[in-house]
Order: C-alpha cells, then structure tokens, then sequence
C-alpha cells in the first residue's frame, strides 16, 4: 500500500478533527473559490465526510469582478459533482461598494454562504483559510492598531463556520492539488497590490527571509493565545453587562455608570463594545476612539456632552445612567 504524502495525511487529519462532533448524517459545505487553499480543502472533504457518516457539499460564491468569473464558477461546481460533492452550486453576488473592495466582496460572500447553509440546512461551513492566512491577519491588525481582538485573528470556529487549516500552512494546500492531481486557479487578485493582504505577501517573504522560517508559525500561535485570553474576557464582560443593567430598562438603554466605572477597564471596555452594537451602531465603522468617548460617560465623567457613533447611534449620561438611542427618536436619551 502506497504511503499517504505528508501533505494530504496533514490535511485529512485537520479536518478529519473538525467534522468529528457533527453528528451522523450532518451536511457539511465547503465554500470553495477554485483556488490551492480551498480546492484541497474541498477534495479533502470529499474524503474525510462519508467516512464519518456524513453529507458534503460545496458553494462557489461568483463575485463577477473578474472577466471569465462565471465560466470558473461553472467549472468549479462540475468538478464539484465529479468529486461526488452534493449540492454542488455557484451563487452569483452583486459586490457593493461600502468598505472598500475587499471589504464589500467579503460581505456578499459571507451573506451567499449563510444563505446556503439555510436553504439546503448545513451544520456547518468549511472555509480555507490556512496558517499562512492568520499570520497575515495579525500583521494587518497591528499595522491597523487593532488591538487584542484583531491580533485573536480568525476563530477555527465561529458560529456556522469552520476553519480546519488554520494549523496547515499554505504550501501543504499547493502540495495537497499536486498530488492529488486538482489543478486549482491562480486569482490574479492574491498578487494585485491594490488589495492589502495581497501587497502583504512580499513584505511577510521578507520577514520570513529576515526573521527565520518559524515566523508565520509563531505569529498564528499568538493568535491562538491571544484569542483564547480575549475569549476569557469576553465572558467576564457579558456577566459584568447583565450586572449593569438598570432594572426596568429595555434592550439597550440603561447601564448603571457607577457599576461600570467599578469594572476593570479591559472588561469595562467590552461590555460597552457589546452593549452599543445591540443599539444598532455600525461595528465596522466602530473604533476604538468611539469606545473610549463611552467609557469616558462611565469611568471619567466630568458633564461631558452626548458621544455619537457610527450607524447614528447616540450615547449619553443621564441621571447615573448611560442611554443609547437613534438619532432623532423622540423617547431617545434625554426625552421627557
């Protein structure tokens, strides 16, 4: 019996671990671009989910930015069946222009695969994003200031979805499509220096040269680490939300200052975070500045004004409590 190529076996062991508590019968999709990374994931799945007792599936999200992209899609969804993927589908998406070209193609496509997942009923989604990828998530949340929760980078699990490679660097997903004899495409957008994860990929060749070869590996461990402390926060900051509640209030409105200006400032901050997104407050537009003019109506009260934040959210201070409202409601913080 031929030996398994080290490439493939780490592969079917990464997702293998991430499909084994679905129960039996379960569908699982993958959403697959055609590209090395999620080519392999995809035929490794094909593999691991029969084998387990359950159902596959594959999504191709058509963005229709690129000359040819609907004649990929197709070709993506029949080699789809071919691998006994079942649904196999393309979905064509209308790319907005809010956030920027990334940002909006992202959007539109996490919104194509939630709405696959609903009509066809998966437990989960599998998406390729591999050790290569978090670690230049966490360079792009420290170029950006991002804090603790960017430098967390991507979750292996978050909700629906699943990322099962993030353990995997990327030459195993290019070694995986050889061996296996897939021939992935090669998106002329991975090295458009336009798109800033993919200006990135030079300056990580170079930091790696510089660096030493354990750079990528350490930098998507200090994601692991980094998330597994923010988690913790997390929860400590949604018991501290629940604590601040004003009683009698509704959804959103009504925090106790006093109580919030007890909490340690790390679990302060997130409580807020959490808090103004329940109000409707744009959390893509959401920073950190914004966060800081809350948490000063709580921790460093001096009679300062209302803060407004993105989505047209307004926060105040009234009569110990911090208020949150759309601007322009009538029984919004302050009304009679």
């Amino acid at each position: 019996m031929a030996k398994l190529p080290p490439s493939v076996a780490r592969l079917r062991v990464a997702v293998g671990d991430a499909l084994d508590d679905l129960p039996p019968d379960s569908l699982v999709l993958v959403a697959c671009s055609g590209g090395p990374d999620s080519l392999a994931l995809a035929d490794t799945l094909a593999f691991c989910a029969p084998r387990r007792g359950l159902r596959a599936g594959l999504v191709t999200v058509d963005h229709g930015l690129q000359e040819g992209s609907a004649a990929r899609a197709a070709e993506v969804t029949a080699w789809a069946a071919k691998a006994e993927l079942d649904p196999a589908e393309a979905v064509k998406v209308e790319v907005g222009g809010d956030g920027g070209p990334e940002a909006a193609a992202r959007t539109a496509r996490y919104a194509a695969l939630d709405d696959a997942a609903e009509r066809h009923g998966a437990s989960a989604i599998l998406l390729g994003h591999t050790r290569d990828d978090q670690a230049e998530t966490v360079l792009l949340a420290l170029a950006r200031g991002g804090g603790p929760r960017g430098v967390a980078g991507m979750r292996a699990v978050r909700g629906i979805y699943r990322r099962p490679l993030l353990g995997v660097a990327r030459a195993d997903t290019h070694a995986a499509c050889a061996e296996r004899g897939l021939e992935p495409w090669d998106d002329p957008h991975n090295t458009d220096p336009r798109y800033l994860r993919s200006a990135l990929r030079p300056a990580m060749d170079v930091l790696v040269a510089t660096l030493g070869d354990d750079l990528v590996a350490n930098l998507a461990q200090t994601a692991a680490l980094v998330g597994a402390d923010t988690d913790f926060l997390d929860g400590l900051a949604r018991e501290a939300l629940e604590d601040c509640r004003v009683a009698g209030g509704s959804g959103p409105a009504g925090l106790d200052a006093k109580r919030l200006a007890a909490l340690a400032g790390p679990v302060r901050q997130r409580a807020l975070r959490a808090w103004v997104l329940e109000s409707g407050v744009d959390g893509a537009e959401l920073n950190h500045r914004h966060l800081d003019a809350v948490d000063a109506l709580a921790a460093d009260w001096r009679g300062q004004g209302p803060t407004f934040l993105p989505g047209g959210i307004e926060v105040r201070r009234t009569g110990g409590r911090l208020e949150a409202a759309a601007l322009g409601d009538p029984a919004g913080p302050g009304a009679a």
